[in-house]
């Protein structure tokens, strides 16, 4: 991914990326790609997201990107996690980071009009979400734990044709950002709060400014009405399939490629010629 942004015709600013969050290093924040035309841009990218699950051949594996209008995307500064909270359209006004989450899944299947043990509630498997998840379950909704990758549960979350209800938990600052351009196209809503790891992460975020207790909606964290949002799945899961390799050349791969202006999303399948892809970049694919 790094090497293709290079030359692509725009003048693109990655706003946050992958460098600080998990040391690496490339395509860091404050880092200018592209090729200097036209238009100017800020970039929020995640090259692999769920490298873990790459690694172990697990679902839901993407590699992500976003776009939107110079100077509309915010930057998290020294916070590389947030708070998050994302759902379908009609449940907006209740996401509430304060509110028990009990009482959150309680009042979704008020609004559904089921019992609460149709409520499903997507979250990362870590120890810091072990109290969520116990307030859930003794609520009567259901959790569903991922190992990684809350982008694509994120678009779960939004989207009304599976059963998740609701994204909660924290997680990545680029993710964060990154699904609410995703959401700007698509419809739902999104709200987070940076969340610093420690001291040190607070003071930096303090003394540069920010106001920790502040709740971010999607259209805070991507400001302007032209925000573009592409995933392409690396390996299968919900949202979309992985790369399937083809004898010794070909490869296919699926892409959901959206635009927040005009609403449109596209579901995309493309067929690639890897000797033909090596010849020309001196990359190897596969």
């Amino acid at each position: 991914m790094h090497a293709v942004l290079h030359t692509v015709s725009m003048d693109g600013l990655v706003v946050i990326g992958e460098g600080e969050k998990d040391e690496a290093p490339m395509l860091h924040n404050g880092e200018s790609i592209g090729d200097g035309t036209p238009p100017e841009v800020d970039i929020a990218v995640d090259p692999l997201e769920g490298t873990r699950l790459c690694a172990l051949g697990m679902p839901s594996a993407l590699a992500v990107i976003a776009l939107s209008e110079r100077g509309t995307m915010f930057d998290p500064g020294p916070c590389v996690y947030m708070e998050k909270m994302a759902a379908r359209e009609h449940l907006a006004d209740l996401l509430d980071l304060d509110r028990p989450l009990g009482e959150t899944v309680g009042l979704i299947a008020e609004r559904k009009g089921t019992e609460v043990n149709d409520v499903m509630v997507v979250m990362l498997d870590r120890p810091r979400h072990q109290d969520a998840m116990d307030a859930v379950r003794a609520a009567g909704a259901r959790v569903r734990l991922i190992t990684d990758g809350d982008v694509s549960a994120a678009l779960l979350a939004v989207d009304g044709s599976n059963a998740v209800d609701l994204l909660w938990g924290i997680g990545g600052t680029p993710e964060g950002v990154i699904s609410a351009a995703a959401i700007k196209c698509t419809g739902g809503a999104l709200v987070g709060r940076l969340w610093p790891r420690d001291d040190e992460e607070r003071t930096a975020a303090v003394e540069a400014g920010y106001d920790l207790s502040r709740v971010l909606t999607q259209d805070e964290l991507v400001r302007g009405d032209d925000a573009f949002f592409s995933a392409t799945g690396v390996t299968d899961g919900d949202v979309l399939q992985g790369v399937r390799y083809e004898g010794t050349r070909g490869a296919s791969t699926e892409s959901l490629v959206m635009r927040s202006r005009s609403g449109t999303v596209r579901r995309i399948g493309s067929r690639h010629d890897r000797s033909k892809l090596r010849a020309l970049t001196g990359y190897r694919y596969g």
